[in-house]
């Protein structure tokens, strides 16, 4: 198993195409210029089976429409945020001067944590609020890594300051859920470079005490 960092649109949205050796793979968090990201799906002769969203803000879905048109794959979002995919004023698109930002309806929601498997990918789902009411981060044990969406970054955490976002939360779910895992783990965030559980714990101002 293998993953790609694809820095996408004007925020530079991470967004994953985590891949396995037959040339299946997922695609996190697909932001913008779809085109684009179609074309190196293609360039790679990937075989994407589903879209998953680590929340929904504008900068994480201005890509899906024609990722998941160009495929017809499912896409995966949790229940909290199933209407922001169509909102401009919860997704946030109408107060960044960025035009009106919308996906299609999900096809598949995530109401519990636990297992979830697509394919051969079989992974875990964590609930983590804060950021936004209906942030996930998905843990991939075989790969050692987690895809963290907004929750936790090199060196910070996500803003709480948009529709839903709480700061207390963002840290209860960093501490319980993020900081759980082994101290190796490889924190794919939904900006920037990739860090580890151990360094954030270690080296994060935002975690001290954690």
């Amino acid at each position: 198993m293998n993953y790609h960092r694809i820095p996408l649109g004007p925020i530079q949205t991470n967004c994953y195409v985590v891949a396995n050796e037959k040339k299946e793979c997922l695609v996190f968090d697909p932001g913008a210029q779809g085109k684009q990201l179609v074309e190196f799906l293609e360039k790679q002769t990937y075989k994407p089976l589903a879209i998953l969203l680590t929340h929904a803000h504008f900068d994480h879905i201005g890509g899906v429409d024609e990722v998941m048109n160009h495929y017809s794959i499912p896409l995966y979002v949790h229940k909290n945020e199933k209407e922001w995919l169509h909102n401009s004023d919860l997704n946030g698109s109408k107060f960044f001067d960025l035009g009106e930002i919308t996906a299609p309806d999900a096809t598949d929601i995530i109401s519990v944590e636990g297992n979830l498997t697509i394919g051969s990918f079989q992974f875990e789902v964590y609930e983590t609020p804060g950021h936004s009411p209906g942030s996930v981060s998905y843990y991939f044990k075989l790969g050692n890594f987690v895809v963290s969406g907004d929750a936790l970054f090199a060196g910070g955490i996500g803003r709480t300051d948009l529709p839903g976002g709480n700061q207390a939360q963002l840290l209860e779910s960093i501490e319980s859920k993020l900081l759980s895992l082994p101290e190796d783990t490889l924190v794919l965030s939904g900006h920037g470079p990739e860090t580890t559980v151990g360094h954030e714990m270690d080296q994060n101002p935002f975690l001290n005490g954690f």
